[in-house]
């Protein structure tokens, strides 16, 4: 938890750069190649969620004094329900968060090195080679650090990183517009205005409008309120203040990040039609085309340190999840935080070795890069939502719901992809979201607890005081989420 030492800065930097990392810049621009600025949707108004999250999530979280999001569904409901999450969470990580950053990261670098020509091997041999790398280098550099290193040095990752990726997007427009940026923008609006439009059909395969406020809305609940891997972030801030100004700062981050996330996508676009093999292909061929030779090196670091901090920061989440979820309650029960710590090192490397296995094999998924994390999230994102949001408010629900709600939306939501395999999965998670909270609601309501659940005072390891300034800033990150959606519409830049 990093002490409970970090401040707002450090707290923001530690959680974009374990959200932001290859996965995106390739996968999100990817998409963007294909459908244009609606999948912008996965950054601009993930800044509604991350509100909640200071205003609503933070606050409550803190309260009780949990390390790990399983902690408090232990406090609330009961440990088998918490070991469940935990198996779910690990699942994930291993099989999709963990590989799929390596992966896209050893992409971009055998693009701009040539590594498969310098080695003489196929392009596939080449990317598992370099995932092997970084992931080695990311185990070392948790198991010499761990999340206080961490977060700090990923501040320095997220300013390299923003400070790049307005470059390339800046060059990459220079690129397009013959040497000037505007002419560069004028081009996209003459030959694709329709790209510009984040306004994603009914039908689309990406983003639907109709599932902004729904599916989209509770994925992104979800991913950054009730995922172990960033909410641990901000749990380790040195007060709620501190902790709340970081995740704010995360908010405008975000709002603004879908520029260099996703408009060069679109660029891409322009500049190779429908030329490359795979929509991943988009983003690490205009890098090759548009970044100096000089410009390789300072890239690379700074997509290293962004792969890093994502690979580091899932990893750590992982090794936290079963040394607190399993090795200590479970497996040595008197064991010392020295005990937990070498458990929790030695987690790390067997966890990243089998990321390091698996990475390669992400080439053969026959969907978009950032289309595999989202779908697997899916089969338990929602009901962990649901039984949080209903920890929080309701006296009554009980642990033998949690469970039915889960067996329940499993069941439904494997069933769903296979007998309506083309129903885009926004829209599955708009209607499944809303039947998990009926179904735990009526689980509650036929055996309810004889006794309304109390939570006990006094567990908060930290202040308690809020910022001062987080309802003003706050309201003003949702303006601004409408402003964007405005600017990239009919009524702005796709008219």
């Amino acid at each position: 938890m990093g002490g409970h030492s970090l401040l707002g800065m450090s707290i923001a930097g530690t959680i974009i750069m374990t959200n932001l990392s290859t996965e995106q810049l390739v996968g999100q621009n990817g998409q963007s190649y294909a459908a244009g600025m609606e999948v912008m949707a996965w950054e601009v108004t993930a800044a509604i969620a991350i509100v909640l999250l200071a205003l609503v999530f933070l606050p409550k979280y803190m309260k009780y004094g949990i390390n790990t999001i399983s902690d408090f569904i232990e406090i609330r409901y009961d440990t088998f329900t918490k070991r469940v999450i935990s198996l779910l969470f690990m699942f994930t990580y291993i099989t999709s968060f963990l590989p799929v950053v390596l992966y896209s990261g050893a992409l971009v670098f055998n693009k701009l090195f040539n590594l498969d020509e310098i080695l003489g091997v196929d392009p596939l041999v080449a990317v598992g080679l370099c995932a092997a790398g970084i992931g080695i280098v990311g185990i070392l550099y948790l198991l010499m650090g761990g999340l206080s290193l961490s977060a700090f040095s990923d501040t320095i990752y997220g300013f390299g990183l923003l400070i790049g990726g307005v470059l390339v997007l800046i060059l990459s427009l220079m690129y397009l517009g013959d040497g000037n940026a505007l002419n560069g923008m004028n081009v996209i609006r003459d030959n694709t205005p329709e790209k510009l439009n984040a306004w994603g059909a009914l039908d689309s395969n990406y983003v639907p409008w109709p599932t902004l406020m729904l599916g989209m809305l509770f994925n992104n609940l979800y991913f950054w309120c009730a995922n172990q891997m960033i909410v641990q972030k901000a749990l380790g801030g040195k007060n709620l203040k501190e902790s709340q100004k970081g995740t704010l700062y995360v908010a405008y981050f975000k709002i603004f990040g879908a520029l260099f996330l996703v408009l060069p996508g679109i660029i891409a676009y322009n500049v190779f039609g429908d030329n490359l093999a795979t929509q991943d292909d988009a983003y690490p061929h205009l890098l090759s085309a548009v970044l100096p030779e000089w410009a390789y090196g300072i890239f690379a670091a700074i997509i290293f340190g962004a792969i890093l901090s994502s690979f580091v920061g899932s990893l750590n989440a992982t090794a936290t999840l079963f040394s607190f979820d399993f090795y200590k309650p479970i497996f040595n029960k008197s064991a010392t935080d020295k005990q937990v710590t070498r458990m929790g090192k030695t987690v790390t490397v067997v966890v990243g070795m089998v990321s390091i296995i698996i990475a390669p094999l992400i080439a053969f998924a026959p969907t978009g890069l950032y289309n595999i994390i989202q779908e697997f999230n899916g089969l338990y994102s929602l009901p962990l939502l649901a039984i949080i949001l209903f920890g929080f408010w309701s006296k009554y629900v009980t642990a033998r719901a949690a469970k039915i709600t889960f067996v329940f939306h499993i069941v439904s939501y494997i069933s769903v992809q296979f007998v309506l395999p083309e129903v885009n999965y926004l829209y599955v998670f708009s209607v499944l979201f809303l039947l998990d909270c009926l179904v735990l609601w009526l689980a509650s309501r036929i055996k309810p607890l004889t006794e309304p659940f109390k939570f006990a005072d006094g567990l908060s390891k930290v202040d308690l005081t809020p910022w001062r300034h987080v309802k003003w800033v706050s309201a003003l990150a949702f303006v601004l989420v409408v402003v964007m959606y405005v600017i990239f519409s009919p009524l702005g830049l796709a008219s």
